[in-house]
Parts: structure tokens; sequence; C-alpha cells
């Protein structure tokens, strides 16, 4: 829950430098630094909300939150730098993180 909730309200800021910080770059850095932030809310509600719907302490639990973690991280963390520094080339671990992402979920329907 701590991370989850941590990472949700680092997500919101993230959202406000978008609207408001990167108004210099262009369009197309901008959109990717927005999908970064909205998929690390997405996740971050998931990751908070993972003991409850899993249960606290279970190996779906565990599963879930480490990979929606170690996704938001790679996914978000490997978006962000691309629309920073508009260098694409920085994006490669994005991919790797959206497969956490998708694991995360997939683990969602382990029940142990």
């Amino acid at each position: 829950r701590i991370a989850g909730g941590l990472s949700g309200a680092i997500s919101v800021g993230t959202g406000a430098y978008a609207s408001h910080g990167l108004k210099d770059k262009p369009e197309s850095y901008r959109a990717i630094f927005e999908t970064a932030s909205r998929y690390q809310m997405i996740h971050s509600a998931m990751l908070a909300a993972t003991p409850a719907i899993c249960g606290k302490g279970t190996m779906s639990s565990r599963i879930a939150g480490a990979c929606f973690a170690s996704g938001i991280m790679l996914f978000s963390g490997s978006c962000y730098t691309v629309g920073l520094t508009e260098d694409r080339s920085l994006g490669k671990l994005a991919p790797v993180g959206g497969f956490a992402l998708i694991g995360g979920w997939l683990s969602l329907i382990i029940r142990r």
C-alpha cells in the first residue's frame, strides 16, 4: 500500500509537470511523458489495491506487487527519460516494463 500510494502521488506530480512544465517540448515527447504518468497512475492504484484483491502476504500478492512496481519503474521511468531528454534511444527498457505490467495483471488470477 505504501509503495502504491507514494507512486500515485508521484504520478500526480508528473502529470502536472507534463501539463505545465513541458510546454516548450515537441508534442510527441510531451505525449510520451503523459503516457508514462497515466500508466504510473493506473498501476499505482493496482499496486495499492493488490493486498486487498489477493490477500495480504499471499504469493499472488507478492508476485503482482513486484511486477507492478518493477513495471512502473521500467516502463514509466524509461518513458519519462525519453520525454525529458528527447532521445528515443533511452526508451529501450519500456517494453520490459510493459511485460512486467502485463505480468502483474496476469498474476492477479493466481490464488495462493
